[in-house]
Protein backbone atom coordinates (compact mmCIF):
# COMPACT_ATOMS: atom_id res chain seq x y z
CA UNK A 1 0.00 0.00 0.00
CA UNK A 2 1.32 3.40 -0.87
CA UNK A 3 1.28 6.13 1.62
CA UNK A 4 0.76 9.48 0.96
CA UNK A 5 0.13 12.66 3.10
CA UNK A 6 -2.14 15.93 1.62
CA UNK A 7 -0.59 19.48 3.24
CA UNK A 8 -1.83 22.66 2.78
CA UNK A 9 0.17 25.57 2.21
CA UNK A 10 0.11 29.30 2.74
CA UNK A 11 3.58 30.68 0.75
CA UNK A 12 5.16 34.05 1.75
CA UNK A 13 6.93 35.32 -1.37
CA UNK A 14 9.21 37.16 -1.50
CA UNK A 15 10.37 36.76 1.79
CA UNK A 16 13.75 37.74 3.91
CA UNK A 17 14.60 33.59 4.52
CA UNK A 18 13.26 30.52 3.32
CA UNK A 19 11.57 28.97 6.08
CA UNK A 20 9.21 26.09 6.95
CA UNK A 21 6.73 26.54 9.86
CA UNK A 22 3.82 24.00 11.04
CA UNK A 23 1.05 25.58 12.01
CA UNK A 24 -1.36 22.42 12.53
CA UNK A 25 -1.88 19.25 11.33
CA UNK A 26 -1.19 19.53 7.90
CA UNK A 27 -0.87 22.75 7.20
CA UNK A 28 2.03 24.87 7.12
CA UNK A 29 3.24 28.21 6.19
CA UNK A 30 6.23 28.43 4.01
CA UNK A 31 8.35 31.14 2.97
CA UNK A 32 10.38 31.85 0.03
CA UNK A 33 12.92 34.27 -1.37
CA UNK A 34 12.00 33.34 -5.26
CA UNK A 35 10.44 35.64 -7.03
CA UNK A 36 6.33 34.70 -7.40
CA UNK A 37 7.34 34.27 -11.71
CA UNK A 38 7.89 31.89 -14.14
CA UNK A 39 7.53 28.85 -11.78
CA UNK A 40 10.35 29.83 -9.36
CA UNK A 41 8.67 30.49 -6.16
CA UNK A 42 6.82 26.86 -6.67
CA UNK A 43 10.25 24.84 -7.36
CA UNK A 44 11.84 26.73 -4.34
CA UNK A 45 8.48 25.61 -2.01
CA UNK A 46 8.86 22.13 -3.45
CA UNK A 47 12.65 22.24 -2.77
CA UNK A 48 12.31 23.52 1.01
CA UNK A 49 9.17 20.61 1.52
CA UNK A 50 11.51 18.01 0.03
CA UNK A 51 14.35 19.09 2.64
CA UNK A 52 11.77 19.14 5.36
CA UNK A 53 9.94 15.72 4.77
CA UNK A 54 13.27 14.71 4.23
CA UNK A 55 11.77 12.75 0.13
CA UNK A 56 12.81 13.14 -3.35
CA UNK A 57 11.75 16.68 -4.94
CA UNK A 58 10.21 13.98 -7.20
CA UNK A 59 7.74 12.66 -4.40
CA UNK A 60 5.88 16.05 -4.38
CA UNK A 61 3.19 17.80 -6.47
CA UNK A 62 1.12 20.51 -6.40
CA UNK A 63 -2.43 19.64 -6.57
CA UNK A 64 -4.27 22.75 -6.06
CA UNK A 65 -3.39 26.79 -6.36
CA UNK A 66 -0.51 26.70 -8.48
CA UNK A 67 -1.11 30.41 -9.26
CA UNK A 68 -2.17 31.31 -5.45
CA UNK A 69 -0.48 31.76 -2.45
CA UNK A 70 -2.93 28.79 -0.97
CA UNK A 71 -2.06 25.62 -2.27
CA UNK A 72 -2.42 22.28 -1.65
CA UNK A 73 0.40 19.58 -1.88
CA UNK A 74 0.18 16.05 -2.43
CA UNK A 75 3.70 13.86 -0.78
CA UNK A 76 4.11 10.33 -1.53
Amino acid sequence: MTQFMKIAVQVKTPARKNEVVKVDDGTYRVAVTAPPMEGKANKAVIDLLAEYFDVPKSQIEITKGQTSRQKHFMIH
